[in-house]
């Protein structure tokens, strides 16, 4: 209310760009992911499980009690110090990024912002470390009254100055002066939004909640929500609640949807340029691209919500994570800087199936590790055998796929190899999880399918190659995951 209070009640035109908002506001929820996982430990009085500080009563790694009740409590403790360390590394970063931005070494913000968001920012990231202090503070006294109030305003300040960042980093950007070789947030005053404005004007209702739709990118959610399914298979053992699967189905929908929503706000301009997105409804004008904005940032207020109230809060504080991932570590760092973005990135699309994992089990174990590595391997052979049918168009917008900085012989070599890996680590599966031999004979007849495609991609280097092995990467992966759900409903073994 105090930064709104410092602009005119009537925003208009877009100004800068919003990147550094994002990036604020997406810090600023991990911060109060990680108070939720705090509030669990309290209510669950698990605080205590562990005697010492930093180590897990004097290992370095916790050793869990076989006793169920209290192994529980100490998931629910270790969980708490893994998402503080996690959460503290965003931070840093954040502060770090705005730090970079005061110093001129890029241009998030505009000028008149940079110290405000610096000050909030570094004063949240040293309010973090003592933070840590006073959180260990608590065991080593036996929760002495202080410490725990203290340990709560901080979390308390610390979103809070974040939170302040983001507003405070949205209503400069709105309000800045573009000038000659600064970053316009797309929407900028000019032809481009008079073209929203007209556009939408003329659309239908139908036409605009299409539009919507498609800004969520539903092919991609369905590929994605595949590999959550079985998951929630595997935890189980057989079938898991039907409640629990559809909670859990439409929040990394809502989800996936908020990581494609504000992945297109943020590529608009190369969506511009490519024949196969500029038909997109940011690049077609049949949405406002702060519409747009809002609506990914809604949609995964919601999903967060949603998992964290009717599923658990480990498998919101994933889908926070895999959100981040997405926008910030691959649309905004990697994308346009390295031809290494699908490799890295490749994280984001690789945690739903250990969403599926931890809805069910509350936990993340060796399994649900190895779920996240065989889609994480895959991700490279699918993305870029897509990449070498369209390296004139990522050329074009300036893109640094594998296939534009490296060529082809070098991008069809490099699938071969992550094919290989990623048919081991399936077949590694059959062991690791106790899988039965319809996945072991199904894993590996899909496995051969794979490699045959990607050794014949990586000796003819084709177009038609690369549009066979893309298919079948899609039937792959779909039919590894169908084949687990089959494995558990009718086990044999040998």
């Amino acid at each position: 209310i105090a930064t709104r209070g410092r602009y005119p009640a009537r925003l208009t035109g877009a100004g800068w760009s919003q990147r550094f908002t994002l990036l604020a506001t997406l810090t600023a929820g991990a911060v109060y992911a990680l108070l939720l996982f705090g509030s669990n430990v309290t209510a669950a009085r698990a605080a205590l499980v562990f005697p010492d500080w930093p180590l897990f009563d004097g290992s370095l790694l916790p050793r869990l009690s076989a006793e169920a009740p209290l192994a529980e409590l100490q998931v629910a403790h270790v969980l708490h110090r893994l998402a503080a360390a996690i959460v503290g590394v965003i931070v840093i970063v954040t502060a770090w990024i705005a730090w970079r931005d005061g110093r001129g070494r890029s241009s998030l913000l505009p000028r008149g912002a940079r110290p405000g968001v610096l000050a909030l920012t570094a004063t949240a990231a040293a309010l973090y470390a003592a933070q840590i202090i006073v959180g260990g503070l608590q065991i080593l006294t036996t929760l002495a009254p202080w410490t725990v109030a203290l340990h709560l305003g901080l979390g308390a300040a610390i979103w809070g100055l974040l939170a302040a960042a983001a507003f405070y980093a949205y209503f400069e950007a709105r309000t800045a002066r573009v000038s000659a070789g600064s970053p316009p947030s797309p929407g900028t005053p000019g032809e481009g939004t008079t073209a929203v404005a007209l556009s939408a004007a003329s659309a239908s209702r139908g036409d605009r909640v299409r539009a919507y739709i498609a800004l969520t990118k539903p092919r991609i959610i369905e590929l994605l929500l595949v590999t959550t399914v079985p998951a929630m298979f595997l935890a189980a053992r057989g079938l898991p609640r039907p409640d629990l699967v559809l909670w859990t189905l439409l929040g990394g929908a809502l989800a996936a949807g908020s990581a494609n929503a504000i992945n297109q706000y943020l590529e608009q301009d190369i969506d511009q340029l490519m024949s196969r997105t500029r038909r997109r409804p940011l690049p077609a004008h049949q949405v406002d691209p702060e519409n747009a904005l809002l609506f990914g940032l809604a949609l995964g207020v919601v999903a967060f919500a949603e998992l964290a109230l009717l599923v658990n809060v480990l498998s919101a504080f994933l889908a926070l994570v895999a959100i981040a991932f997405y926008v910030v570590v691959y649309t905004m760092l990697l994308k346009r800087n390295t031809p290494q973005n699908i490799v890295i990135g490749g994280a984001a699309g690789a945690l739903p199936p250990v969403i599926g994992w931890t809805a069910v089990t509350g936990e993340i174990t060796l399994p649900a590790l190895l779920l996240f590595a065989i889609v994480f391997y895959w991700t490279p052979p699918h993305f870029w055998a897509l990449s070498l049918r369209l390296a004139k168009d990522y050329r074009a917008a300036g893109v640094p796929m594998l296939p534009v900085v490296r060529g082809i012989p070098e991008t069809t070599r490099q699938i071969a190899l992550y094919s290989v890996l990623m048919v081991a680590l399936s077949l590694a599966f059959f062991a690791v999880a106790q899988m039965g031999l319809i996945y072991l004979v199904a894993a590996a007849a899909l496995g051969a399918g794979f490699l045959y495609q990607a050794v014949a991609m990586w000796r003819e280097g084709t177009e038609q190659r690369a549009v066979r092995l893309y298919r079948y990467s899609t039937t792959y992966l779909a039919g590894l995951f169908a084949v687990m759900i089959l494995d558990v409903a009718v086990p044999v073994v040998f």
